[in-house]
């Protein structure tokens, strides 16, 4: 019998399949945005301290935070030892004496926070699921605030308490104790809105670094010089206004005009009433315009 001969195939014949390789549609709960959000906020501030990333990354942001503490339990150490009424520091002075460390810690987080992603081009992998520009920028700025909060409010914590195992005024301890939150809050929030959009410009980490670090010690540094140039000269009215030009000065100018405590300014004499509300009303402008901003970045981004 003759071998039978296979049929023809025509040129332009569909040669399409169907095969059943096991995958299944995903039929379990969809949590959406806000689980994504909150998902996010808890990995970008665990990761603002290292958590769930390798030893070698916790070694900073932890020795950053212990430096942020031991002062405040020296001091407390040395006024429950002495039986001292007040602290040697105001609550709301602690965060402007230690502004070089949260200034490290910031230039260190921020990149971190941002950079990769977009360094590895992983932004467009966030937007493919139920999350939007805004949900993202939201999660990441709230996340390093709540980082820098942290590591500005533990220390008042720790003054508190101290001053209060030195039976220190009680009502009084804690209306300082207070000023001082609201004090580092305000901090935390408008010093990570400038170290996100700053990050947020360049993939490659190093140069976010170098460029926080720039931004928040140089614009302290000119201001500081021109308000002692301005106070030396006798143009002392002038100090209050040139210290809007620093984050550092700007949150100075703000607690010392409604929150209680000195001023780091020329001669300790802070701005005015009339004036801290221009100090506030920059604060919150500038942070309402870094979240702007970060939305369009990653607008941008997700394109």
């Amino acid at each position: 019998m003759a071998a039978e001969q296979p049929t023809p195939v025509m040129a332009g014949a569909d040669q399409s399949r169907i095969h059943d390789i096991g995958y299944r549609g995903y039929d379990g709960p969809r949590l959406g945005r806000a689980y994504a959000r909150r998902s996010l906020y808890s990995q970008s501030l665990r990761g603002s301290y290292g958590l769930g990333r390798s030893a070698k990354s916790k070694v900073l942001p932890m020795l950053l935070f212990a430096v942020m503490c031991v002062p405040a339990a020296i001091m407390v150490a040395v006024a429950v030892a002495t039986k001292a009424h007040e602290l040697p520091v105001h609550y709301t002075r602690y965060a402007i004496i230690m502004q070089a460390v949260i200034s490290l810690f910031l230039a260190s987080q921020a990149p971190q926070s941002v950079s990769r992603d977009l360094r590895f081009k992983t932004v467009p992998l966030y937007f493919s699921r139920p999350i939007e520009t805004a949900d993202y920028a939201r999660a990441k700025f709230a996340a390093l605030a709540s980082a820098l909060f942290l590591l500005t409010g533990v220390p008042l914590l720790v003054l508190y308490v101290g001053a209060l195992l030195a039976k220190m005024g009680f009502a009084h301890q804690t209306k300082e104790f207070a000023q001082g939150l609201v004090s580092v809050a305000l901090l935390s929030l408008l010093f990570a809105g400038l170290g996100l959009v700053i990050a947020a410009v360049t993939p490659r980490r190093g140069f976010g670094i170098a460029a926080v670090i720039a931004v928040m010690t140089i614009s302290y540094g000119a201001v500081s010089t021109l308000q002692a140039i301005a106070d030396t000269q006798g143009s002392s009215g002038a100090v209050p206004w040139i210290g809007l030009f620093s984050p550092v000065t700007l949150i100075d100018g703000v607690q010392s005009a409604f929150l209680g405590g000195s001023s780091a300014f020329p001669g300790g004499v802070g701005p005015s009433t009339g004036e801290g509300v221009v100090y506030a009303v920059v604060v919150l402008g500038l942070i309402a315009a870094c979240y702007g901003l970060l939305v369009r970045r990653y607008r941008k981004v997700g394109l």
